[in-house]
């Protein structure tokens, strides 16, 4: 029997999301009972005739709506744009209305995460925006509690909305210390909650 999966769905240019997404996913798999799974939504053109290969060349596949549908919880990640999710992440996201009439992702957890150049590049609302369609679809969304002690300390990225990364400007900076420990802060968390709202759901 496979095990539940926390679903970490992100779009990533320049790989800085992507980092952020492994880290996210190494929190959840520090959790027993439950897994992570890595998947990436192709990037979008105005280009009529540009298309993307089914799979792509290197790192995680392109999501399937199956792949949502079946998850336990999801963590959902893009680069801010304007301080909004990056086009390729919104397009997915509004293809899933047979989702949303279903029900399929009601009553499940989930939680975002960014990536900016900049300290101030529009972390905080870019995870807010993010969440608004996952409020629609009925999900519950976690972010970062202050027992989490980096919150306080941290330099570089990290809010109690999700987990943040400042990439630089030429967006090729490391995870800092304090950035990677809040993204498995966040996986592990999802990863809880996903396994205890699971139960409860199967006792009601």
């Amino acid at each position: 029997m496979s095990l539940p999966y926390i679903l970490v769905l992100y779009y990533s240019r320049n790989g800085s999301t992507a980092n952020m997404a492994r880290a996210l996913a190494e929190g959840v798999e520090q959790v027993t009972g439950i897994e992570a799974r890595l998947r990436t939504v192709p990037a979008v053109s105005s280009v009529c005739e540009a298309t993307k290969p089914a799979i792509p060349e290197e790192g995680a596949v392109y999501c399937t709506e199956e792949d949502l549908r079946h998850c336990s919880g999801l963590l959902l990640g893009s680069p801010t744009r304007f301080g909004n999710m990056a086009s390729a992440m919104k397009y997915f996201i509004d293809s899933t209305s047979s989702l949303w009439l279903s029900g399929a992702l009601i009553d499940k957890p989930a939680g975002t995460f960014t990536s900016t150049s900049s300290l101030h590049g529009g972390q905080e609302t870019t995870l807010l925006t993010m969440a608004l369609p996952l409020l629609h679809h009925g999900m519950i969304w976690a972010g970062i509690p202050y027992s989490n002690s980096e919150l306080s300390s941290t330099t570089t990225g990290g809010t109690p909305y999700g987990a943040t990364h400042v990439s630089g400007a030429k967006g090729n900076s490391e995870l800092s210390a304090t950035e990677l420990k809040l993204c498995h802060a966040q996986g592990k968390r999802l990863a809880h909650l996903a396994l205890k709202l699971q139960a409860k759901n199967t006792i009601n």
